[in-house]
């Protein structure tokens, strides 16, 4: 919908035409983001300047937060996925089960993965003493 120019008030302030090359240049640089981060705030939460301002104060508290695991965002999850070396759904798991810290997180794979290797290094012994028995 193309912007009415003659109407300058309170409503046309609080919204953003992305329709309109300057309001894209202007909105982008008050909240100091590239204009195509500004249409995905705008395509995910409204034409509401107040909406796509928190959006872009939650997502800056989010990067901020480093330790922080968000599952709600794929590319975090494809992130701490590679780093931790499982699978999305087991990472989902694991926040579930210890919550969004990287570091308790971390801690329940190191511990899931001894355990492993522990029941692996039993498994092999009793297969090796069962072939001896056997001879």
């Amino acid at each position: 919908m193309a912007d009415n120019k003659k109407k300058r008030g309170a409503q046309d302030r609080a919204l953003i035409a992305l329709s309109e090359s300057y309001e894209v240049a202007y909105w982008s640089k008050k909240f100091k983001v590239t204009p195509a981060k500004l249409k995905a705030a705008v395509k995910k939460v409204g034409h509401s300047a107040k909406k796509v301002e928190a959006h872009f104060k939650e997502q800056r508290h989010m990067a901020a937060d480093r330790a922080r695991i968000a599952v709600s965002e794929p590319y975090e999850v494809r992130y701490w996925s590679k780093k931790f070396k499982v699978t999305p759904a087991r990472l989902k798991a694991a926040v579930a089960e210890v919550g969004h810290s990287s570091k308790k997180v971390a801690a329940h794979f190191a511990k899931k993965k001894k355990i492993a290797n522990k029941k692996k290094a039993a498994k092999k012994t009793v297969k090796k003493t069962g072939k001896r028995k056997k001879s």
